[in-house]
């Protein structure tokens, strides 16, 4: 739920995927050299505490509400979604 910042305290890092984001939860993914490994970043984020949820509509309306997602990436909701945008302190998207 939290990660220790570089320069001391704790951040705590929610990662939520939407729409095509949410094929960025599956394992298996090759790319090549010099391209970034999303899975990589995401089983990192994972392993240091972060939550990384993948929205059910928009893995459902993919076909891949029902496939192996990453451990640790869960299915989640919009409401989920909208409770922890008005919880953060700050928010990115991209």
């Amino acid at each position: 739920m939290t990660l220790q910042k570089e320069h001391g305290g704790e951040a705590a890092v929610r990662i939520f995927l939407l729409a095509d984001a949410v094929f960025c939860a599956l394992p298996g993914q090759g790319t090549p050299t010099g391209y970034y490994n999303i899975e990589r970043m995401l089983r990192s984020v994972i392993l240091k505490g972060g939550e990384v949820k993948s929205c059910g509509g928009c893995s459902e309306a993919r076909g891949i509400d029902k496939v192996p997602f990453i451990e640790g990436v869960q299915l989640s909701n919009m409401k989920e979604f909208a409770r922890w945008t008005v919880e953060s302190d700050k928010v990115l998207t991209f």
